[in-house]
């Protein structure tokens, strides 16, 4: 099963931070067992939603040319608050340090102006070809899926002064 949970990206600032949302509705099928009569998205989703998160900024800073981007760490998480249907959890991923395939974020969720959920995270980006020359295939198919979800989900609210729109 696979869980988009970046509806949309609001800001970017290459290379520095990204500001996205997740809505959250009942059509979500998970919520008929996460909690049936109390539905509430899981924490490790709202995790997932934060990785995803600083992802997208990784892939557009990098101009897509990663194909994978990996949960390495995770750190000081803190779930604050539930995200029930019909709430919007906003996103924001903050580059605390990075190289070129490692990058440490602060991450923080909220719904409703109160805070949902906060961590500490460390991703790594690589090309599956980097380790079997036969995936090189899978990695472009992997960036042109990667390329056509951003056309999908980028519609800036504010482009942050400095910033080149990939």
């Amino acid at each position: 099963m696979k869980f988009a949970l970046v509806d949309r990206v609001t800001e970017l600032a290459v290379g520095q931070s990204i500001k996205a949302s997740k809505n959250l509705t009942l059509a979500e099928e998970y919520l008929a067992d996460h909690f049936p009569g109390f539905p509430v998205m899981p924490g490790v989703l709202m995790l997932e939603a934060l990785v995803q998160t600083g992802a997208w900024l990784m892939r557009a800073s990098s101009e897509f040319q990663y194909s994978t981007v990996l949960l390495k760490e995770c750190r000081a998480v803190r779930y604050n608050n539930f995200v029930k249907p019909g709430d919007t959890l906003h996103l924001e991923m903050t580059v605390k340090k990075k190289s070129e395939i490692h990058w440490d974020f602060i991450g923080a969720g909220t719904v409703n102006g109160g805070s949902a959920v906060n961590a500490r995270l460390s991703l790594v980006q690589l090309n599956l070809a980097d380790r079997n020359p036969e995936m090189v295939t899978s990695d472009a198919e992997r960036i042109a899926y990667f390329r056509s979800q951003w056309g999908q989900i980028y519609s800036p609210v504010r482009v942050v002064e400095g910033s080149k729109l990939p």
